[in-house]
């Protein structure tokens, strides 16, 4: 259940933390006190859109975070499991930027705004004001219906079944209009792989030959030029080595040779004397290794030229080669069977269409149990509802043709007085009955519903007197088994609740701000007092909300 919501620089709220419970808890204030900032907070860190324009004026972002007690919500640690985060508790986390941008976090760690929506899903169940409108739509009906039965997980099954076929169905279809094609595509990409397979170019070859080629290409050269170099270097006369003995024999007969500059130059000369001697060596050893092998050049020209022609050819580089071969072949699997293709992509649309038929008569089945047994829990919480006269019924009606959602549509029928024929909701004429109808409707999904938090958003408009308190019963008989947080304008709903959270609005000349607080027992009796009688309370008023509040209380002990 959500057990923290802490909202700073949002809307006109500055900084709020709230430590909630499980039970009922009656969320109320005056209009336009800020309790829609409440859910919206709320909203946002469960994945809703972001909008700039809610952070607090003259600040840089809001930051909103609501933390979940998952003891009770195994989907909600499966989930958090499966992408390897905590699960001691649950904190979602999201800050939106005067900019517009918007971050989130899942307990510490980055998250994008489909995880927290999906994430969402197994923590909380927001009961929006405008459900009973949604409710006119028949769609809703039979996810009403599905949620009921709690097969979920199945219908899910159903649907993916169903979007295999279809997509198998589509690409049969493509296959078989597009044969002709696919058989000279294929044809082309046989010839173009069996002429790559034959060029045989094996992984860094290209390289190999461009290199030996510049080798054998110049080795003549090579061979020509060391000789030369090594001549030159040669002890015969007019060598270096020849001119350096000699000059070395001339300069040692200079008496004192042995001293001063000339013994410095003696040494260099008989330095450089050593290094000629040594390349001349190393001069001998490259021209005998340097060999000369005309085949052996001409059979590399000859393979590099046919891997450039075959690049030409194909209209890539040669170093693409590669590249390309492993595509076309790739892409001539996907071609290769032919008309044996077109058979076996029939027969697996076939077997996809069986599992999806078997899906959808089995839950057909659970739907027609669920949907006798909805129609009997609503219309016992109708006459608790003081609609005891009503009768309310789904409906099953086969679809004219196969859809994701099975073999059939729901519709919620009701006869609001005896002798009617029942009608469709959106029939309905009293704003107050649908807000009745829709409220036992809700009240039966919630409670075969797996998420321990319940939010009710404003569910008990167009409702009043007695009504209204039986709507605080349920509500609070809801909350006995988990956690229910109801905005309500009605003090007959709030005086139910184990909890009381008042929202109030302060302003000044310099700024506006929203308050929200848990109340004690007399800050109950003064709120209840307030939505009973307005501004001015009187001690009549007050007593009223005090023997209201204690009158419910005792009620439930």
């Amino acid at each position: 259940m959500l057990t923290e919501l802490a909202i700073r620089d949002f809307a006109i709220v500055d900084h709020l933390e709230l430590e909630l419970s499980g039970g009922m808890t009656a969320i109320t204030g005056e209009t336009g006190a800020g309790k829609s900032i409440l859910l919206g907070a709320l909203g946002l860190c469960l994945g809703e859109r972001a909008d700039s324009a809610s952070v607090r004026h003259g600040r840089e972002r809001a930051d909103l975070s609501a933390r979940f007690d998952l003891q009770a919500l195994p989907a909600a640690r499966a989930w958090l499991e499966a992408r390897e985060l905590p699960t001691d508790d649950c904190l979602l986390r999201r800050v939106v930027t005067r900019a517009g941008r918007s971050k989130a976090w899942i307990n510490g760690q980055p998250a994008t705004v489909a995880d927290l929506r999906a994430l969402g899903e197994h923590l909380i169940e927001i009961h929006g004001q405008h459900a009973h409108q949604a409710l006119l739509h028949e769609e809703t009906h039979l996810r009403l219906l599905d949620d009921f039965a709690g097969h979920r997980d199945q219908v899910a099954a159903m649907r993916q079944a169903f979007r295999d076929w279809q997509a198998t169905r589509r690409r049969l279809e493509r296959l078989a209009e597009d044969g002709d094609e696919i058989r000279a595509r294929r044809q082309l990409l046989r010839y173009q792989v069996e002429e790559l397979e034959a060029l045989a170019l094996a992984e860094d070859e290209l390289k190999g030959l461009e290199e030996e080629q510049e080798e054998l290409a110049h080795a003549e050269e090579r061979l020509r030029e060391a000789q030369f170099a090594a001549e030159c270097c040669d002890g015969d006369e007019g060598g270096a080595l020849s001119l350096l003995n000699q000059a070395i024999q001339h300069l040692s007969a200079l008496p004192g040779s042995e001293r001063g500059s000339l013994a410095d130059t003696l040494a260099m000369l008989g330095d450089a004397r050593i290094q000629v001697e040594e390349a001349s060596r190393e001069l001998g050893h490259f021209a005998g290794s340097v060999e000369l092998d005309p085949e052996r050049l001409a059979w590399v020209e000859t393979r590099l030229g046919e891997v450039h022609r075959i690049a030409r050819k194909h209209h890539v580089l040669p170093e693409e080669l590669l590249a390309l071969h492993r595509r076309l072949a790739e892409e001539l699997e996907g071609l290769e069977g032919g008309d044996g293709d077109l058979e076996a992509l029939a027969a697996e649309a076939e077997a996809l269409k069986h599992r999806w038929q078997e899906q959808a008569t089995m839950i057909s089945r659970a739907r027609r149990q669920a949907a006798r047994r909805f129609g009997e829990a609503v219309q016992e919480q109708l006459a608790f509802l003081a609609m005891d006269k009503a009768t309310f019924e789904v409906e099953l009606q086969a679809r004219e043709a196969p859809a994701a959602e099975g073999l059939e549509i729901a519709r919620m029928l009701i006869s609001a007085n005896p002798g009617q024929p029942a009608r469709p909701l959106a029939k309905v004429a009293s704003g107050g009955e649908l807000s009745r109808i829709s409220l036992a409707i809700q009240v039966v999904a919630a409670q075969h519903s797996t998420i321990a938090s319940l939010v009710f958003d404003e569910v008990d408009v167009g409702v009043s007197g007695a009504t209204a308190e039986i709507v605080g019963q349920l509500l609070r008989r809801l909350g006995r088994s988990g956690q229910v947080m109801t905005v309500t304008h009605l003090p007959q709903v709030a005086a139910q609740a184990h909890h009381h959270l008042h929202i109030e609005k302060q302003a000044d000349e310099a700024s506006t701000l929203t308050r929200m607080a848990l109340l004690d027992e007399a800050g109950r009796v003064g709120e209840l007092a307030r939505m009973l009688g307005g501004v001015n309370l009187s001690d009549r008023t007050l007593a009223h909300a005090r023997e209201m509040l204690d009158a419910s209380q005792r009620a439930h002990h």
